[in-house]
């Protein structure tokens, strides 16, 4: 298992408890939000206005597929899932688990999908719309998929060791 890959909706904890279970099970630490962000000098919502969402996708499957780390927890956006080619290329690096939420948690827990960044391709107007078109891509994905429903970050963390096979 040289790294572990986390997919999952805006919201679902990938960058947050992402950090954290990096530092418990002592691997490097990815999030590749804030590489496109650092690459292009620019905020994602910025980003996602100035190319739209289909350039967006563009910009995020080209820095996700040039990706090669070791022994890294890797928090990707959470519309990395549409982007193929970069999927298969992390699926090359590691372990891929989706941190799974349910349509209404990510209501909850989304307060602004403009101000966050989120890719809304066309038609799809709510986080309902969002959540139905992406989990089939999700589970496609998986290695391992995790339950994060009503769990803390601190719950989160220990699930995510424990799917991966990392004793706390």
């Amino acid at each position: 298992m040289e790294n572990l890959i986390l997919i999952g909706m805006p919201s679902a904890g990938k960058s947050t408890a992402g950090v954290l279970l990096a530092k418990k099970i002592g691997y490097g630490f990815v999030d590749c939000d804030l590489m496109i962000q650092g690459e292009e000098k620019a905020l994602l919502p910025e980003l996602i206005e100035e190319r739209g969402p289909e350039g967006y996708l563009e910009l995020e499957n080209r820095i996700c597929s040039g990706l090669f780390v070791s022994r890294c927890v890797v928090a990707t956006g959470g519309s990395v899932c549409y982007c193929e080619e970069a999927m298969e290329h992390l699926r090359s690096l590691g372990t891929i688990i989706y941190l799974e939420i349910s349509a209404e948690e990510a209501e909850h827990r989304l307060t602004n999908l403009k101000k966050r960044g989120v890719v809304m391709r066309s038609g799809i107007g709510t986080i309902k719309d969002l959540h139905r078109e992406r989990v089939p891509l999700y589970e496609k994905y998986a290695d391992i998929i995790v339950d994060c429903n009503g769990l803390t970050i601190d719950e989160t963390v220990e699930t995510l060791a424990a799917a991966a096979g990392f004793h706390l």
